[in-house]
Protein backbone atom coordinates (compact mmCIF):
# COMPACT_ATOMS: atom_id res chain seq x y z
CA UNK A 1 0.00 0.00 0.00
CA UNK A 2 2.83 2.68 0.63
CA UNK A 3 4.00 1.44 -2.30
CA UNK A 4 1.15 2.45 -4.21
CA UNK A 5 0.85 5.61 -2.53
CA UNK A 6 3.95 6.50 -3.74
CA UNK A 7 3.62 5.99 -6.90
CA UNK A 8 0.40 7.88 -7.18
CA UNK A 9 2.64 10.98 -5.59
CA UNK A 10 4.53 10.32 -8.40
CA UNK A 11 1.77 10.13 -10.67
CA UNK A 12 -0.23 13.59 -9.57
CA UNK A 13 3.75 14.87 -9.78
CA UNK A 14 3.12 14.25 -13.67
CA UNK A 15 -0.46 14.77 -13.72
CA UNK A 16 -0.16 18.32 -12.34
CA UNK A 17 2.26 19.63 -14.97
CA UNK A 18 0.81 22.41 -16.47
CA UNK A 19 0.83 20.94 -20.09
CA UNK A 20 -1.13 18.16 -18.78
CA UNK A 21 -3.37 19.82 -16.55
CA UNK A 22 -4.27 22.23 -19.72
CA UNK A 23 -4.68 18.64 -21.79
CA UNK A 24 -6.97 17.24 -18.77
CA UNK A 25 -9.03 20.86 -19.39
CA UNK A 26 -9.83 20.93 -22.91
CA UNK A 27 -10.77 17.15 -22.69
CA UNK A 28 -13.13 17.23 -20.21
CA UNK A 29 -14.54 20.39 -21.89
CA UNK A 30 -14.92 18.49 -25.12
CA UNK A 31 -16.06 15.48 -22.97
CA UNK A 32 -18.73 17.39 -21.81
CA UNK A 33 -20.21 18.68 -24.65
CA UNK A 34 -20.07 15.55 -26.54
CA UNK A 35 -22.04 13.57 -24.05
CA UNK A 36 -24.64 16.36 -24.51
CA UNK A 37 -24.89 15.87 -27.94
CA UNK A 38 -26.32 12.57 -28.98
CA UNK A 39 -25.16 10.76 -31.38
CA UNK A 40 -21.81 10.55 -31.04
CA UNK A 41 -20.96 9.10 -27.35
CA UNK A 42 -17.53 8.82 -25.78
CA UNK A 43 -16.46 5.78 -28.70
CA UNK A 44 -17.15 8.38 -31.20
CA UNK A 45 -15.50 10.96 -29.56
CA UNK A 46 -12.02 9.30 -29.02
CA UNK A 47 -12.10 7.81 -32.59
CA UNK A 48 -12.48 11.54 -34.01
CA UNK A 49 -9.14 13.00 -31.33
CA UNK A 50 -7.21 9.61 -31.98
CA UNK A 51 -5.40 11.00 -35.25
CA UNK A 52 -4.74 14.49 -33.13
CA UNK A 53 -3.44 13.06 -30.44
CA UNK A 54 -0.90 10.40 -31.79
CA UNK A 55 1.98 13.03 -32.43
CA UNK A 56 1.14 13.93 -28.83
CA UNK A 57 3.79 12.68 -25.32
CA UNK A 58 1.95 8.98 -24.49
CA UNK A 59 0.94 10.65 -20.67
CA UNK A 60 -0.02 13.72 -22.46
CA UNK A 61 -2.28 11.75 -24.88
CA UNK A 62 -3.66 9.28 -22.27
CA UNK A 63 -4.65 11.92 -19.95
CA UNK A 64 -6.51 13.78 -22.42
CA UNK A 65 -8.44 10.46 -23.46
CA UNK A 66 -9.47 9.63 -20.21
CA UNK A 67 -10.57 13.51 -19.41
CA UNK A 68 -13.04 13.11 -22.43
CA UNK A 69 -14.06 9.52 -21.83
CA UNK A 70 -15.22 10.87 -18.07
CA UNK A 71 -16.13 13.99 -19.47
CA UNK A 72 -18.74 12.39 -22.19
CA UNK A 73 -20.43 10.45 -18.99
CA UNK A 74 -20.74 13.21 -16.97
CA UNK A 75 -22.42 15.30 -19.49
CA UNK A 76 -24.99 12.55 -21.19
CA UNK A 77 -27.11 12.81 -18.27
CA UNK A 78 -28.25 16.59 -19.41
CA UNK A 79 -30.34 15.90 -22.10
CA UNK A 80 -31.93 12.92 -20.84
CA UNK A 81 -32.76 14.67 -18.12
CA UNK A 82 -33.65 18.04 -19.14
CA UNK A 83 -35.45 16.51 -22.68
CA UNK A 84 -35.93 12.82 -22.29
CA UNK A 85 -33.29 12.78 -25.02
CA UNK A 86 -30.74 9.13 -24.09
CA UNK A 87 -27.44 9.98 -25.98
CA UNK A 88 -26.92 5.95 -25.45
CA UNK A 89 -27.89 2.97 -23.78
CA UNK A 90 -26.46 3.83 -20.40
CA UNK A 91 -28.34 6.92 -20.42
CA UNK A 92 -31.69 5.76 -20.97
CA UNK A 93 -32.67 4.51 -17.09
CA UNK A 94 -31.65 8.26 -16.04
CA UNK A 95 -34.93 9.30 -18.22
CA UNK A 96 -37.06 7.47 -16.07
CA UNK A 97 -36.98 9.43 -13.18
CA UNK A 98 -34.82 12.09 -14.12
CA UNK A 99 -36.96 13.47 -16.73
CA UNK A 100 -40.13 13.22 -14.57
CA UNK A 101 -38.37 15.18 -11.96
CA UNK A 102 -37.71 18.30 -14.72
CA UNK A 103 -41.37 18.02 -15.43
CA UNK A 104 -41.91 18.94 -11.72
CA UNK A 105 -39.93 21.73 -11.78
CA UNK A 106 -37.01 19.54 -10.13
CA UNK A 107 -34.66 19.61 -12.93
CA UNK A 108 -32.05 21.61 -10.85
CA UNK A 109 -31.73 18.93 -7.96
CA UNK A 110 -31.49 16.25 -10.79
CA UNK A 111 -28.78 17.98 -12.49
CA UNK A 112 -26.68 18.69 -9.63
CA UNK A 113 -27.11 14.40 -7.87
CA UNK A 114 -26.30 13.08 -11.64
CA UNK A 115 -22.95 16.04 -11.39
CA UNK A 116 -22.31 15.07 -7.57
CA UNK A 117 -22.80 11.06 -8.08
CA UNK A 118 -20.85 10.85 -10.86
CA UNK A 119 -18.04 12.53 -9.02
CA UNK A 120 -18.15 10.31 -6.11
CA UNK A 121 -18.77 7.14 -8.47
CA UNK A 122 -16.13 8.13 -10.42
CA UNK A 123 -13.72 9.31 -7.57
CA UNK A 124 -14.34 5.58 -6.03
CA UNK A 125 -14.05 4.14 -9.24
CA UNK A 126 -10.36 5.36 -9.78
CA UNK A 127 -9.38 3.95 -6.21
CA UNK A 128 -10.68 0.52 -6.96
CA UNK A 129 -8.83 0.72 -10.21
CA UNK A 130 -5.40 1.78 -8.31
CA UNK A 131 -5.83 -0.83 -5.76
CA UNK A 132 -8.01 -3.70 -6.58
CA UNK A 133 -6.97 -4.48 -10.54
CA UNK A 134 -5.26 -7.24 -9.73
CA UNK A 135 -7.86 -9.34 -7.60
CA UNK A 136 -10.90 -8.03 -9.24
CA UNK A 137 -8.85 -8.98 -13.20
CA UNK A 138 -8.38 -12.65 -11.21
CA UNK A 139 -12.18 -12.98 -10.53
CA UNK A 140 -13.28 -11.42 -14.17
CA UNK A 141 -11.03 -14.28 -15.84
CA UNK A 142 -13.33 -16.82 -14.15
CA UNK A 143 -16.11 -15.39 -16.34
CA UNK A 144 -16.47 -17.85 -19.50
CA UNK A 145 -19.32 -17.86 -21.93
CA UNK A 146 -21.88 -19.30 -19.27
CA UNK A 147 -21.03 -16.96 -16.23
CA UNK A 148 -21.49 -13.99 -19.14
CA UNK A 149 -24.86 -15.54 -20.30
CA UNK A 150 -26.29 -15.76 -16.89
CA UNK A 151 -25.00 -12.20 -16.21
CA UNK A 152 -27.42 -11.15 -18.49
CA UNK A 153 -30.18 -13.29 -17.89
CA UNK A 154 -29.68 -11.74 -14.51
CA UNK A 155 -29.84 -8.45 -16.07
CA UNK A 156 -33.42 -9.04 -18.07
CA UNK A 157 -34.80 -9.38 -13.97
CA UNK A 158 -34.51 -5.52 -14.44
CA UNK A 159 -37.40 -5.96 -16.03
CA UNK A 160 -39.67 -5.88 -13.10
CA UNK A 161 -38.38 -2.44 -11.86
CA UNK A 162 -38.78 -0.67 -14.88
CA UNK A 163 -42.53 -2.14 -15.74
CA UNK A 164 -44.08 -0.90 -12.20
CA UNK A 165 -47.15 -2.50 -11.77
CA UNK A 166 -47.46 -3.35 -15.20
CA UNK A 167 -45.18 -6.80 -14.96
CA UNK A 168 -47.05 -8.42 -17.60
CA UNK A 169 -46.75 -5.30 -20.33
CA UNK A 170 -43.08 -4.83 -19.66
CA UNK A 171 -42.02 -8.16 -19.79
CA UNK A 172 -44.18 -8.22 -23.41
CA UNK A 173 -42.02 -4.56 -23.73
CA UNK A 174 -39.04 -6.51 -23.15
CA UNK A 175 -39.26 -9.26 -25.48
CA UNK A 176 -39.87 -6.70 -28.22
CA UNK A 177 -36.60 -5.43 -27.73
CA UNK A 178 -35.15 -9.19 -27.62
CA UNK A 179 -36.85 -9.89 -31.12
CA UNK A 180 -35.29 -6.40 -32.41
CA UNK A 181 -32.23 -7.63 -31.67
CA UNK A 182 -31.68 -10.57 -33.58
CA UNK A 183 -32.20 -7.99 -37.05
CA UNK A 184 -29.10 -8.34 -39.17
CA UNK A 185 -26.30 -11.37 -39.06
CA UNK A 186 -25.53 -13.51 -36.32
CA UNK A 187 -22.23 -14.77 -35.45
CA UNK A 188 -22.05 -17.17 -38.32
CA UNK A 189 -22.83 -14.73 -41.07
CA UNK A 190 -26.68 -16.31 -41.43
CA UNK A 191 -28.84 -13.13 -42.20
CA UNK A 192 -32.11 -12.33 -40.30
CA UNK A 193 -35.01 -10.14 -41.37
CA UNK A 194 -32.99 -7.62 -43.41
CA UNK A 195 -35.59 -8.22 -46.28
CA UNK A 196 -33.13 -7.08 -48.66
CA UNK A 197 -31.67 -4.07 -47.02
CA UNK A 198 -27.80 -4.09 -46.75
CA UNK A 199 -28.33 -1.54 -44.20
CA UNK A 200 -29.90 -3.86 -42.12
CA UNK A 201 -26.52 -6.68 -41.85
CA UNK A 202 -25.53 -4.75 -38.85
CA UNK A 203 -28.86 -4.65 -37.36
CA UNK A 204 -30.99 -1.72 -36.17
CA UNK A 205 -29.22 1.10 -34.74
CA UNK A 206 -29.58 1.59 -31.33
CA UNK A 207 -29.58 5.49 -31.08
CA UNK A 208 -32.81 5.43 -33.57
CA UNK A 209 -34.41 2.85 -31.21
CA UNK A 210 -33.68 4.61 -27.77
CA UNK A 211 -34.23 8.39 -29.13
CA UNK A 212 -37.12 7.01 -31.44
CA UNK A 213 -39.19 5.76 -28.05
CA UNK A 214 -38.15 8.35 -25.79
CA UNK A 215 -36.98 11.40 -27.36
CA UNK A 216 -39.83 11.07 -30.52
CA UNK A 217 -42.78 10.21 -28.70
CA UNK A 218 -42.01 12.47 -25.63
CA UNK A 219 -42.30 15.17 -28.12
CA UNK A 220 -45.88 13.29 -29.54
CA UNK A 221 -47.37 13.34 -26.30
CA UNK A 222 -46.49 17.08 -25.74
CA UNK A 223 -47.90 17.76 -29.32
CA UNK A 224 -50.83 16.23 -28.02
CA UNK A 225 -51.23 18.19 -24.74
CA UNK A 226 -50.82 21.54 -26.64
CA UNK A 227 -53.40 20.54 -29.67
CA UNK A 228 -56.04 19.44 -26.44
CA UNK A 229 -54.76 22.47 -24.49
CA UNK A 230 -53.69 20.90 -21.34
CA UNK A 231 -50.20 21.50 -21.43
CA UNK A 232 -49.93 23.55 -18.12
CA UNK A 233 -47.62 26.43 -18.43
CA UNK A 234 -43.67 26.49 -17.99
CA UNK A 235 -42.58 25.98 -14.12
CA UNK A 236 -40.45 27.51 -12.22
CA UNK A 237 -37.32 24.87 -11.67
CA UNK A 238 -35.22 24.99 -8.33
CA UNK A 239 -31.58 25.20 -9.66
CA UNK A 240 -29.79 23.77 -6.29
CA UNK A 241 -30.09 20.41 -3.91
CA UNK A 242 -30.91 20.25 -1.06
CA UNK A 243 -28.32 19.05 1.73
CA UNK A 244 -31.27 16.47 2.72
CA UNK A 245 -31.79 15.13 -0.87
CA UNK A 246 -27.95 14.44 -0.92
CA UNK A 247 -28.02 13.01 2.68
CA UNK A 248 -30.86 10.53 1.01
CA UNK A 249 -28.63 9.67 -2.35
CA UNK A 250 -25.87 9.16 -0.64
CA UNK A 251 -26.37 5.01 -0.10
CA UNK A 252 -27.85 5.07 -3.41
CA UNK A 253 -24.36 6.58 -4.88
CA UNK A 254 -22.50 4.52 -3.17
CA UNK A 255 -24.36 0.66 -4.01
CA UNK A 256 -24.19 2.36 -8.02
CA UNK A 257 -20.67 2.70 -7.79
CA UNK A 258 -19.60 -1.20 -6.12
CA UNK A 259 -22.09 -2.68 -8.80
CA UNK A 260 -20.86 -0.17 -11.81
CA UNK A 261 -17.40 -0.78 -10.88
CA UNK A 262 -17.80 -4.30 -10.92
CA UNK A 263 -19.93 -4.76 -14.10
CA UNK A 264 -17.30 -2.39 -15.79
CA UNK A 265 -14.56 -4.94 -14.78
CA UNK A 266 -16.43 -7.60 -17.01
CA UNK A 267 -15.17 -7.06 -20.63
CA UNK A 268 -18.14 -6.85 -22.88
CA UNK A 269 -20.63 -6.48 -20.01
CA UNK A 270 -20.81 -2.08 -20.13
CA UNK A 271 -21.93 1.04 -18.36
CA UNK A 272 -25.35 0.19 -19.75
CA UNK A 273 -26.30 -2.86 -18.14
CA UNK A 274 -24.26 -1.85 -14.93
CA UNK A 275 -26.84 1.28 -14.96
CA UNK A 276 -29.95 -0.87 -15.36
CA UNK A 277 -28.86 -3.03 -12.65
CA UNK A 278 -28.25 -0.50 -10.24
CA UNK A 279 -31.20 1.04 -10.99
CA UNK A 280 -33.40 -2.53 -10.54
CA UNK A 281 -30.98 -3.12 -7.38
CA UNK A 282 -32.19 0.45 -6.33
CA UNK A 283 -35.89 -0.26 -6.26
CA UNK A 284 -35.69 -3.62 -4.72
CA UNK A 285 -33.82 -2.36 -1.77
CA UNK A 286 -36.43 0.74 -1.27
CA UNK A 287 -39.45 1.03 1.25
CA UNK A 288 -41.11 2.95 -1.21
CA UNK A 289 -40.50 1.48 -4.78
CA UNK A 290 -43.85 3.04 -6.16
CA UNK A 291 -42.16 6.05 -6.17
CA UNK A 292 -39.77 5.24 -8.68
CA UNK A 293 -40.55 6.36 -12.53
CA UNK A 294 -42.50 9.47 -11.20
CA UNK A 295 -39.44 11.73 -9.92
CA UNK A 296 -37.33 9.86 -6.79
CA UNK A 297 -33.91 11.41 -7.03
CA UNK A 298 -32.68 7.96 -6.29
CA UNK A 299 -33.19 6.82 -9.50
CA UNK A 300 -31.28 9.39 -10.68
CA UNK A 301 -28.01 8.92 -8.52
CA UNK A 302 -27.88 5.44 -8.66
CA UNK A 303 -27.73 4.49 -12.40
CA UNK A 304 -25.24 8.12 -12.85
CA UNK A 305 -23.32 6.60 -10.44
CA UNK A 306 -22.84 3.34 -12.00
CA UNK A 307 -22.25 4.11 -15.40
CA UNK A 308 -19.52 6.83 -14.05
CA UNK A 309 -17.88 3.78 -12.19
CA UNK A 310 -18.26 1.43 -14.62
CA UNK A 311 -15.64 3.93 -17.03
CA UNK A 312 -13.25 3.39 -14.58
CA UNK A 313 -13.82 -0.61 -14.09
CA UNK A 314 -13.46 -0.64 -18.01
CA UNK A 315 -9.92 0.20 -17.47
CA UNK A 316 -8.98 -2.51 -15.08
CA UNK A 317 -8.68 -5.29 -17.58
CA UNK A 318 -7.64 -3.10 -20.38
CA UNK A 319 -4.40 -1.66 -18.47
CA UNK A 320 -3.77 -4.92 -16.70
CA UNK A 321 -4.58 -7.72 -19.27
CA UNK A 322 -4.88 -5.72 -22.71
CA UNK A 323 -8.36 -6.58 -22.92
CA UNK A 324 -10.66 -3.66 -23.48
CA UNK A 325 -14.05 -3.72 -20.98
CA UNK A 326 -16.17 -2.15 -23.82
CA UNK A 327 -15.91 0.12 -27.21
CA UNK A 328 -14.49 3.15 -25.83
CA UNK A 329 -11.51 1.43 -23.86
CA UNK A 330 -10.97 -0.70 -27.36
CA UNK A 331 -10.33 2.90 -28.86
CA UNK A 332 -8.10 3.73 -26.06
CA UNK A 333 -6.16 0.71 -26.44
CA UNK A 334 -5.56 1.37 -30.22
CA UNK A 335 -4.40 5.00 -29.18
CA UNK A 336 -2.06 3.29 -26.53
CA UNK A 337 -0.68 0.68 -28.75
CA UNK A 338 0.02 3.56 -31.37
CA UNK A 339 2.10 5.13 -28.82
CA UNK A 340 4.26 2.28 -28.18
CA UNK A 341 2.69 1.38 -25.34
CA UNK A 342 1.42 -2.07 -24.31
CA UNK A 343 -1.25 -3.01 -22.16
CA UNK A 344 -0.41 -5.96 -20.02
CA UNK A 345 0.60 -7.67 -17.12
CA UNK A 346 4.12 -5.45 -17.37
CA UNK A 347 2.28 -2.51 -17.90
CA UNK A 348 2.57 -1.22 -14.30
CA UNK A 349 6.25 -2.02 -14.09
CA UNK A 350 7.34 -1.25 -17.47
CA UNK A 351 5.42 2.62 -17.71
CA UNK A 352 4.77 3.67 -14.17
CA UNK A 353 4.80 7.37 -15.14
CA UNK A 354 1.84 6.11 -18.31
CA UNK A 355 -0.57 4.32 -15.52
CA UNK A 356 -0.26 6.60 -12.42
CA UNK A 357 -0.19 9.77 -14.59
CA UNK A 358 -2.97 7.91 -15.79
CA UNK A 359 -4.67 7.33 -12.05
CA UNK A 360 -3.46 10.91 -10.83
CA UNK A 361 -5.50 12.80 -14.08
CA UNK A 362 -8.63 10.50 -13.31
CA UNK A 363 -8.60 12.02 -9.98
CA UNK A 364 -8.20 15.62 -10.97
CA UNK A 365 -10.72 15.09 -14.44
CA UNK A 366 -13.45 14.56 -12.05
CA UNK A 367 -12.55 17.74 -9.81
CA UNK A 368 -12.74 19.10 -12.66
CA UNK A 369 -15.57 18.32 -13.66
CA UNK A 370 -17.78 19.07 -10.88
CA UNK A 371 -16.90 22.38 -10.67
CA UNK A 372 -17.70 23.16 -14.10
CA UNK A 373 -20.87 21.15 -14.48
CA UNK A 374 -22.44 22.34 -11.16
CA UNK A 375 -22.06 26.32 -12.40
CA UNK A 376 -23.63 24.92 -15.24
CA UNK A 377 -27.06 23.73 -13.85
CA UNK A 378 -28.04 27.12 -14.10
CA UNK A 379 -27.72 27.83 -17.80
CA UNK A 380 -28.79 24.27 -18.70
CA UNK A 381 -32.58 24.20 -16.55
CA UNK A 382 -32.92 27.46 -18.42
CA UNK A 383 -33.56 25.40 -21.70
CA UNK A 384 -36.55 24.51 -20.06
CA UNK A 385 -38.07 28.20 -20.21
CA UNK A 386 -38.21 27.91 -24.08
CA UNK A 387 -41.94 28.28 -24.92
CA UNK A 388 -42.95 24.64 -26.10
CA UNK A 389 -43.73 25.65 -29.37
CA UNK A 390 -40.54 26.02 -29.67
CA UNK A 391 -38.86 23.67 -27.74
CA UNK A 392 -40.28 20.49 -29.82
CA UNK A 393 -38.66 21.79 -32.72
CA UNK A 394 -35.78 22.48 -31.33
CA UNK A 395 -36.09 18.31 -29.46
CA UNK A 396 -36.71 17.08 -33.22
CA UNK A 397 -33.60 18.94 -34.44
CA UNK A 398 -31.12 17.36 -31.96
CA UNK A 399 -32.77 13.89 -32.12
CA UNK A 400 -32.65 14.21 -36.21
CA UNK A 401 -28.91 15.05 -36.15
CA UNK A 402 -27.78 12.61 -33.56
CA UNK A 403 -29.00 9.95 -35.26
CA UNK A 404 -28.37 10.57 -38.60
CA UNK A 405 -24.56 11.48 -37.86
CA UNK A 406 -23.97 8.12 -36.67
CA UNK A 407 -24.13 6.22 -39.96
CA UNK A 408 -25.61 9.14 -41.98
CA UNK A 409 -28.40 6.97 -43.93
CA UNK A 410 -31.75 7.46 -44.26
CA UNK A 411 -32.91 4.34 -43.30
CA UNK A 412 -31.96 5.32 -39.47
CA UNK A 413 -34.04 8.19 -39.93
CA UNK A 414 -37.22 6.01 -40.90
CA UNK A 415 -36.66 4.00 -37.95
CA UNK A 416 -36.08 7.16 -35.41
CA UNK A 417 -39.78 7.79 -36.86
CA UNK A 418 -41.40 4.52 -36.81
CA UNK A 419 -39.59 4.02 -32.76
CA UNK A 420 -41.23 7.52 -32.48
CA UNK A 421 -44.93 6.35 -33.21
CA UNK A 422 -44.96 3.17 -31.34
CA UNK A 423 -43.03 4.66 -28.06
CA UNK A 424 -46.11 7.45 -28.44
CA UNK A 425 -48.47 4.10 -28.66
CA UNK A 426 -46.79 2.21 -25.92
CA UNK A 427 -47.02 4.89 -23.59
CA UNK A 428 -50.70 6.09 -24.36
CA UNK A 429 -51.61 2.21 -23.79
CA UNK A 430 -49.31 1.66 -20.46
CA UNK A 431 -46.57 -0.18 -21.81
CA UNK A 432 -43.26 1.06 -20.46
CA UNK A 433 -40.40 1.63 -23.17
CA UNK A 434 -37.41 1.19 -21.08
CA UNK A 435 -37.84 -2.73 -20.93
CA UNK A 436 -37.62 -2.84 -24.72
CA UNK A 437 -34.21 -1.10 -24.71
CA UNK A 438 -33.44 -3.75 -21.76
CA UNK A 439 -34.13 -6.16 -24.18
CA UNK A 440 -32.10 -5.03 -27.33
CA UNK A 441 -29.32 -3.85 -25.62
CA UNK A 442 -28.67 -7.61 -24.32
CA UNK A 443 -30.20 -9.90 -26.61
CA UNK A 444 -27.19 -9.95 -28.89
CA UNK A 445 -24.71 -10.32 -26.12
CA UNK A 446 -26.81 -13.09 -24.76
CA UNK A 447 -27.49 -15.01 -28.20
CA UNK A 448 -23.55 -15.11 -28.60
CA UNK A 449 -22.54 -15.73 -25.04
CA UNK A 450 -25.61 -18.97 -25.27
CA UNK A 451 -23.96 -20.09 -28.33
CA UNK A 452 -20.38 -20.50 -27.10
CA UNK A 453 -22.25 -22.26 -23.82
CA UNK A 454 -23.34 -24.58 -25.97
CA UNK A 455 -20.08 -25.37 -27.86
CA UNK A 456 -18.90 -26.01 -24.40
CA UNK A 457 -21.00 -28.25 -23.13
CA UNK A 458 -21.81 -30.13 -26.65
CA UNK A 459 -25.60 -28.91 -26.21
CA UNK A 460 -25.81 -29.87 -22.57
CA UNK A 461 -28.00 -26.83 -20.66
CA UNK A 462 -28.53 -28.27 -17.33
CA UNK A 463 -24.53 -28.92 -17.48
CA UNK A 464 -24.70 -24.84 -17.20
CA UNK A 465 -26.09 -25.33 -13.82
CA UNK A 466 -23.16 -27.19 -12.28
CA UNK A 467 -21.24 -23.89 -12.10
CA UNK A 468 -21.83 -22.13 -9.32
CA UNK A 469 -21.78 -17.87 -10.62
CA UNK A 470 -24.36 -19.55 -13.01
CA UNK A 471 -26.53 -21.02 -10.56
CA UNK A 472 -25.92 -17.93 -8.41
CA UNK A 473 -27.18 -15.57 -11.29
CA UNK A 474 -30.32 -17.88 -11.97
CA UNK A 475 -31.43 -17.52 -8.40
CA UNK A 476 -30.77 -13.87 -8.44
CA UNK A 477 -32.60 -13.99 -11.33
CA UNK A 478 -35.94 -15.66 -9.96
CA UNK A 479 -35.61 -13.28 -6.70
CA UNK A 480 -35.07 -10.27 -8.88
CA UNK A 481 -38.62 -10.91 -10.75
CA UNK A 482 -40.44 -12.22 -7.84
CA UNK A 483 -39.37 -10.27 -4.94
CA UNK A 484 -41.33 -7.00 -6.35
CA UNK A 485 -44.38 -8.76 -6.99
CA UNK A 486 -44.07 -10.50 -2.83
CA UNK A 487 -43.47 -7.32 -1.41
CA UNK A 488 -45.97 -5.32 -3.61
CA UNK A 489 -48.69 -7.34 -2.11
CA UNK A 490 -47.28 -7.49 1.75
CA UNK A 491 -47.23 -3.87 1.54
CA UNK A 492 -50.89 -4.29 0.10
CA UNK A 493 -52.23 -6.27 3.33
CA UNK A 494 -50.38 -4.33 5.54
CA UNK A 495 -52.61 -1.61 4.09
CA UNK A 496 -55.39 -3.95 4.07
CA UNK A 497 -54.68 -4.30 7.64
CA UNK A 498 -54.60 -1.10 8.75
CA UNK A 499 -57.49 0.40 7.35
CA UNK A 500 -59.30 -2.80 9.18
CA UNK A 501 -57.82 -2.13 12.40
CA UNK A 502 -60.49 -0.56 14.83
CA UNK A 503 -59.23 2.98 16.43
CA UNK A 504 -58.69 2.99 19.94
Amino acid sequence: MEQALSLLIDGFAVALLPQNLLFAFVGAVLGTIIGVLPGIGPAGALAMLLPAVLSMNPVSALIMLACVYTGAMYGGSTTSILLNVPGESSSVVTCLDGHAMARQGRAGPALCIAAIGSFIAGTLGVVGLMTLSPVIVRWALDFGPPEYFALMVFGLSAVASLSGTQLVKGLVAMVLGLMLGTVGSDVTGVERFVFGQPELLDGIQLLAVTIGLFAVSEVLLNTNDIRGGTKAAVLEHRLFISLADIRECVPSILRGSVIGFIVGVMPGAGAGIAAFLSYSIEVQSSRHPERFGTGEIRGVAAPESANNAASAGAMVPMLSLGIPGSGTTAILLIALTALDVHPGPLLFSQHPDVVWGLIAALYVGNVMLLVLNLPLVGIFVRLLYLPMRLLLPVIMVICVIGVYSANQTVLDLVFLCAFGALGYFMRQHGYPVAPVILGFVLGDRMEEALRQSMIMTQGNLWELLSRPIVLAFVVLTLVGLVAPCVMRRLRFRGRAVDVERPEG
